[in-house]
């Protein structure tokens, strides 16, 4: 017998959903699921229940926050001039822990994919246009990934920025 009972296949099932996980890593995390302590379990499901129901997304910005507005884009020290357009929540991580940028941030939620069926609408771009219409933005850094699609976001942007008066610039990378 090859089948695994219900619960733990359901898991496994529901494991390999998750970005990154294959089928032998969702049924490596199953197992260790099992042998877990009851208490450590419930703490892990807690986790994850008070994740999705305690986070939302900046009505500004779009990150992710206990509250809205987010403190980035409550923060009065910052400069509302300069704004940094990521890919996702988790780019903004690697720009704070460089200590030197002190501006306001804007997360699309992903890149231009044709090939998924990504354009501009299922991104958060209009909002991006209405922050930099309100006036007060005078440069716009792309910092997408250097991916094909990271790329061609990027070029997008700036192509419908520039029009606005806005500077646009992108992130370094490589050596």
């Amino acid at each position: 017998m090859t089948e695994y009972a219900k619960p733990m296949a359901r898991v496994i099932d529901e494991l390999k959903r998750l970005p990154g996980v294959g089928s032998k890593s969702a049924q490596r995390i199953a197992f260790h699921l099992l042998k877990m302590e009851d208490a450590d379990a419930e703490r892990l499901a807690n986790a994850i229940r008070e994740l999705k129901q305690s986070i939302c997304l900046c009505d500004i910005c779009h990150n992710v926050t206990e509250t809205s507005p987010c403190g980035y884009c409550t923060d009065g020290s910052r400069d509302s001039k300069l704004l940094c357009v990521v890919e996702d929540p988790a780019g903004i991580v690697p720009i704070e822990k460089t200590g030197h940028y002190r501006g306001r941030y804007h997360v699309l939620h992903g890149v231009l994919s044709p090939l998924q069926g990504i354009g501009p609408e299922q991104l958060r771009i209009e909002s991006l246009l209405a922050r930099v219409r309100e006036g007060g933005v005078q440069e716009v850094i792309v910092a997408t990934n250097p991916t094909v699609e990271g790329e061609s976001t990027a070029v997008y942007l700036a192509k419908i920025l520039k029009p606005l008066g806005t500077s646009v610039t992108r992130i370094a990378m490589g050596v």
